[in-house]
Parts: C-alpha cells; structure tokens; sequence
C-alpha cells in the first residue's frame, strides 16, 4: 500500500510516523501524482515542532514537507496542461512526503525540464522561487555590491548565483569550509564572528547597495552598519520588529514561470545545486535531524523508490 509520513502531535523527528494510507484517485481538475522526491526545507521541521504550523494550517494529525518532483499517474476530468506520464515539480504544502500526492494545475506544478533529475527537481520549488524573488526585488546591476547572508545554503546558494548573472559583485557569509564552494561560483566569501563588519569591508572597499538576509536580525544589523538603505535589504529570515523595515519579497511573489526558469538553468548547467545528502522514505526523521544540525550545504533529499 502507498506510504504517507505523518505526525499526530508537535515535536521533533521522533513523532514522524510512516503510514499506509490508500491510493488517491484523481476527482475532477485534479492531478495524482506519484512521488519520486521529496525536497527538505527548515520550515518542514519549524511546522511539525509547532511554531510555524498555524502560519501554515497544519493541524495534527496532517503530513510534512512541500517539495516534490514525481510523474502524473492519474488526470481528473477538466485537466488540460499534464498529461498521464509527465514529469513534473511543484509544492504540496504539508503531504508532499508521500507515494502519491493530489494536486491541481492551478497549484504550485511545472512540467520537469529533461535534463533535471528528479532530485535535483524536488530541491527546488522553495528555494528556486525565493531566490529568484528575492533576488528581482533589488534590481541589480553590474554597478552593485551586494551582501548575502547564509550564502551557501539552499536559498543563498541560488540567490548569489542569480545575482552574478545581473552582473552584481556578490559577497557572502559562510562558514569556512563552504569557502572554496563560494569562490567556484565566482562570490567573495567571508567567515561569520566577531569582526565581522570589518571583514566586510575589506572584502569590498567600494562599499555595498544591497543585502539579501537569509539569516536573521543580526545579518540586518550587519547591513546597516555596512551603509545599506533599508529600503534595498530583503529578508527572508525575519519577520515583526527584528526586521528593521526590510523588505519580505520572498517564494510567495515568485510564479510558476519564475520556477521554471529557475528549473532550466539548473537544467542546463548555468546555476549549480548542490545535494547534500539522499535518504529513503523509511528515513526521512533522519534527514530531519541532519537539517536541524545546519550547516548543509545546497539540499537534503528523501526519495521514495
């Protein structure tokens, strides 16, 4: 029988519970879709602790994670753009950590480009949106400077790349052994700690216009002190008071075209992703505990086969 992850109270990964569920059918305008892969982001495990699941409508009992790449296995009646056998990625809010999933084509669904596995496909419709929204929310250009927090993470790690496409000197924050990866991609890359500010402006004497917070109020702070308007720093990391009055241009702006673009180029060999660490369904609480630890680089992937 089809396999479901779910929890029935809040807590870390030990209430994840694998299930067998029944096969869903596919009622009218919707879209059966088995799973492949299943994409992790820290959000999953900020909903099943419990702060985040109102933000997100999970209600125990209910399932974890949003990212998936998988093939149509079933059309309703009304559907028009998939087809039975079409590769696809999208987001599943809260089930995505299944065999099969129930979409719509109105939802968060793309068609797989060729070329992109299905792991590297489920690693990115969080991270693929959010960083191309919030790298379009600076507008920038070669005659920028801009400073990424978290850069060699999910987000960050597409988000510098994104941004050297618009022609931006990018400098980011890691830690010291994400260094070589960020200088392969052509960014500046700084240790986190104390002095930081300084190793910042000697990383750019020319100073900085932009920042993109992928961290929290601290990378803020940084920024500010740096010299860059609020108005042209982007947090995805922190919302209410901590925020400063940055901006949160974040996935939720990004449409299904951004997406896809972003799928392509990660597609062609113009953005890299990296993945971090693959585990089967049996051990998703796992991969769970890996994310928590912090510090992966790129993405954490569950695959179902």
């Amino acid at each position: 029988m089809p396999r479901f992850l779910q929890y029935t109270e809040f807590g870390g990964p030990e209430v994840l519970e694998l299930i067998h569920v029944d096969k869903p059918t596919a009622g009218p305008g919707e879209i059966v879709v088995r799973v492949r892969a299943v994409g992790l982001n820290p959000v999953d495990f900020k909903i099943f602790r419990g702060p985040a699941a109102a933000t997100y409508g999970a209600t125990p009992p209910t399932g974890v994670a949003n990212d998936y790449s998988g093939v149509v296995e079933q059309i309703g009646e009304g559907v028009t753009r998939f087809a039975v056998g079409d590769a696809v990625l999208g987001g599943a809010r809260n089930y995505a950590m299944a065999d099969f999933l129930v979409t719509t084509e109105e939802a968060s669904i793309v068609h797989k480009p060729t070329d992109l596995s299905f792991e590297q496909a489920a690693a990115l419709p969080v991270v693929g949106r959010t960083a191309w929204a919030t790298v379009e929310s600076l507008s920038l250009t070669d005659a920028d400077t801009v400073f990424v927090s978290a850069a060699a993470g999910g987000v960050g790690g597409l988000a510098v790349q994104l941004a050297k496409r618009k022609g931006a000197t990018v400098v980011g924050t890691a830690s010291e052994s994400n260094h070589e990866y960020l200088r392969s991609l052509g960014v500046i890359p700084v240790a986190y700690g104390d002095g930081l500010v300084e190793r910042l402006r000697a990383a750019a004497p020319q100073g900085y216009t932009a920042a993109l917070d992928n961290h929290g109020t601290d990378s803020i702070d940084v920024a500010l002190e740096l010299g860059i308007p609020i108005e042209r720093i982007n947090t995805i990391a922190v919302h209410g008071p901590g925020d400063r009055g940055a901006a949160h241009v974040g996935g939720a702006q990004a449409t299904n075209d951004d997406l896809l673009a972003v799928a392509e180029l990660v597609a062609s060999g113009d953005l890299d992703l990296p993945i971090s660490g693959i585990y089967p369904l049996e051990r998703a609480a796992e991969a769970y505990d890996e994310l928590e630890r912090g510090h992966v680089r790129g993405k954490l992937i569950v695959v179902t086969d």
